[in-house]
């Protein structure tokens, strides 16, 4: 790993076709600006470490930088379903694939609200908002502000993904009270266009400017298993990793397999490349927060064991994940119980 210092860490001819660390920066002066610069390289010397090596010292950064036995616990509601006009070949909820996934309006507030009462109880700490669209219109995201003030209101931190955000909302995200704001990169930059076509790596870069810039944390990461290679995976994790400042939270989706999608039918992944996956993401984003997200159904006790020991501590809670099967709250519960780890 490099460190560029001042001026440098702005020249575009240090950058990879991988890397873009300059992606989140704010406009303007570069100058006094330190980063540390994992290349592609770099991340992947880390996953072809033997890999109770990777496991060793992943859990020594995690160590040195988290509580061990404590893992962050959220849940996920889908608040509107369906009806997206996004083409992402792993998403059920695009209009244009033949799913089981309906098109619903936007929920309710007393049902939403019922929903974050629920998951307090049963022991979350942040309720997470998804809308599936491109990006909200106004009239989208006025009862959605409501929500996240009630939400805020009862003690819960407040997550929020939807979608693209322009100018301007951000803002109203903030005074609402929303704690994190969540928008994938997906893949590295190069695998991208085999992924979707309806928005563009650098669209997403741009709503993570517009919410990083109003301080809202950042909850960014990717889906792994889409057919992509491990230097592919380990480009997704330089780009986050070299951010000017990485996100607080990183969920690390293991794809889910929905027939209609294009996605269906994908070799499935190694269960350790998934584990290798998440210690290297501890190793270069140390004070984030990794989250195991989608697939963790398929995963079973072992693998996720693996997992928090590789340096993940984060986790989504509750029976469903959007339109995807989650382990229940009982069976979370009882695999804490015998892993020994807490709930934060």
């Amino acid at each position: 790993m490099e460190q560029q210092t001042s001026s440098s860490a702005c020249n575009s001819e240090l950058q990879t076709s991988i890397i873009n660390i300059d992606g989140l920066k704010a406009a303007g002066n570069c100058d006094h600006v330190t980063v540390e610069r994992w290349s592609v390289d770099d991340i992947m010397a880390l996953f072809e470490l033997p890999f109770n090596d990777l496991l060793h010292k992943a859990q020594l950064v995690h160590r040195e930088h988290h509580e061990p036995n404590a893992v962050q616990v959220s849940t996920l509601l889908s608040i509107k379903t369906g009806g997206c006009s996004e083409d992402c070949g792993y998403c059920p909820q695009a209009a244009r694939y033949h799913t089981e996934v309906e098109n619903e309006p936007l929920m309710k507030l007393d049902d939403v609200l019922a929903a974050a009462k629920a998951a307090k109880d049963s022991g979350a700490s942040r309720f997470c908002m998804g809308a599936a669209w491109r990006g909200p219109k106004q009239r989208d995201l006025d009862p959605v502000l409501k929500m996240i003030a009630e939400v805020k209101a009862m003690g819960l931190e407040t997550c929020a993904t939807l979608g693209m955000l322009k100018d301007g909302q951000a803002e109203q995200l903030k005074e609402a009270g929303l704690d994190y704001y969540n928008h994938n990169l997906d893949t590295a930059p190069e695998y991208y266009g085999d992924v979707i076509s309806t928005r563009t790596y650098q669209d997403r870069l741009d709503t993570l400017d517009r919410v990083r810039s109003v301080d809202i944390n950042v909850c960014c990461g990717g889906i792994i298993g889409m057919g992509e290679s491990r230097a592919q995976r380990a480009g997704l994790l330089a780009q986050l990793a070299n951010m000017e400042q990485p996100p607080e939270s990183v969920p690390i989706n293991l794809l889910t397999q929905v027939e209609g999608t294009p996605m269906h039918g994908t070799e499935a992944l190694d269960p350790l490349e998934f584990v290798r996956t998440i210690a290297a993401a501890r190793v270069t984003m140390p004070n984030s927060f990794v989250r195991l997200s989608a697939g963790r159904q398929s995963m079973g006790d072992a693998v996720q064991a693996l997992c928090f020991l590789a340096g993940a501590n984060s986790i989504f809670y509750g029976e469903k994940l959007l339109t995807t099967g989650n382990p229940e709250a009982d069976a979370d519960n009882a695999l804490f119980a015998k892993l020994g780890l807490k709930k934060i």
